[in-house]
């Protein structure tokens, strides 16, 4: 077994440790480099994609502006051209390494198709990169002008070409995607994204299976970050609250990720809190998503947390969990005072309780990336075993 791994280039020797009495033994040590993951979070307005290596280390990384109203086809052409081109066009500072290559990915596309070295970038990928987009790649927003180059969508002639090139990369074991639910992740079906209807029903894994020739995994943005802070060890039960476009949940019971019979769990957003409040996109009034995303549209920021804190309190009453880690781009904009606000309210309401021990209150680690890189272990958990993490045998 171990030889197989060494001679597909996943393990290496590390060392050896001091004989106790018969052979020494030798240590042996992953090597990160011998694959890769993409995670993609689609937001309403945005999209993050990251590579990462087997260590889920973040080895390069893509935004740009984004437009669900568009269409799903349109977000999808988006996605896949992102994906193309991070683990496709060089970047400042990234040396991902193909396995058994010796070279970067983009030089194992072009060993794979046999395209020409000089200049083969723009040619491969139906666009030429900005100077702008090149440092996109390794972190922050477009530079203006560059966020076309950054999800350049090829042409439909060149669009299978694209997919075999990806397919012909070895080392991309497959691509992650997480956008706002409720969505089956099993068949990567998506059903009625608040606010854009058209979505219920679209076969978004295989469109993407089809437009890039690998393996993919689709599930809410809240579960992939979820599922990415389980991994580090973030709690045994907890909650992650997603705070951005919209307003979400990925729950974490007994140190598995809690789906839900109907794979529904986690909408969090719309839980009614004001019988005669304001109308919400999902068709009710009221809900905490509305609530708070009016505040924030009114700059009340600390009203946004106390509703927030109430909508999370109702969750701690409810399941008796450890910690809330709250994230998204609104959370990151004033992280300290969503992590006071909602905290007082949490705690608040667990003294009158009698509560006998404090739940937690904190920024979630991985800031605005923490769902993409939780989307890339939707690819990595299973490699690796994780399974009962990612997917409990109760709860698949």
């Amino acid at each position: 077994m171990v030889a197989r791994l060494r001679g597909d280039g996943l393990v290496a020797e590390a060392g050896r440790r001091a004989s106790t009495g018969g052979k020494p033994q030798t240590l042996l040590r992953l090597v990160p480099g011998a694959g890769y993951a993409v995670g993609v979070q689609l937001e309403r307005d945005s999209l993050v994609a990251v590579l990462v290596d087997l260590a889920g280390v973040v080895v390069a990384e893509r935004r740009a502006a984004l437009d669900f109203a568009a269409g799903v086809d349109a977000v999808v052409e988006a996605a896949a051209g992102a994906v193309t081109l991070l683990v496709g066009a060089p970047s400042a500072g990234v040396a991902a390494e193909a396995p058994g290559t010796g070279g970067s990915l983009w030089d194992g596309i072009r060993r794979a198709e046999r395209l020409p070295t000089a200049g083969a970038e723009a040619a491969a990928v139906g666009r030429a990169p900005t100077a702008g987009a090149e440092a996109a790649a390794v972190g922050g927003a477009p530079a203006a002008g560059a966020e076309a180059a950054a999800v350049g969508v090829p042409s439909a002639g060149e669009a299978g070409a694209v997919g075999r090139v990806a397919a012909a990369i070895a080392g991309v074991l497959g691509v992650g995607v997480a956008l706002p639910g409720p969505l089956d992740h099993a068949s990567g079906v998506l059903h009625r994204v608040t606010g854009f209807p058209e979505w219920d029903g679209y076969p978004l894994r295989d469109a993407l299976v089809g437009r890039l020739g690998l393996p993919v995994a689709v599930d809410k943005d809240t579960n992939a970050a979820a599922l990415g802070l389980a991994l580090g060890g973030a709690a045994e039960s907890f909650a992650y609250l997603h705070l951005g476009t919209g307003l979400g949940a990925g729950l974490v019971l007994g140190g598995g990720l809690y789906r839900g019979a109907r794979t529904g769990a986690g909408e969090f957003g719309h839980q009614v809190l004001q019988l005669d409040g304001p109308p919400c996109e999902c068709g009710d009034r009221g809900c905490v998503e509305a609530l708070c995303l009016a505040a924030v549209a009114r700059g009340d920021l600390d009203e946004a947390a106390r509703v927030l804190g109430t909508a999370a309190g109702n969750l701690v009453a409810l399941l008796d969990i450890d910690l809330v880690l709250l994230g998204g781009r609104t959370v990151a904009a004033a992280e300290d005072l969503f992590v006071r606000g909602v905290g007082a309210v949490v705690a608040e309401r667990a003294r009158r309780e009698g509560a006998r021990a404090a739940v937690g209150v904190a920024a979630a680690p991985g800031g605005e990336r923490v769902v993409a890189e939780g989307a890339a272990q939707l690819v990595l958990a299973p490699l690796f075993g994780r399974a009962s993490v990612a997917f409990p045998a109760n709860r698949t």
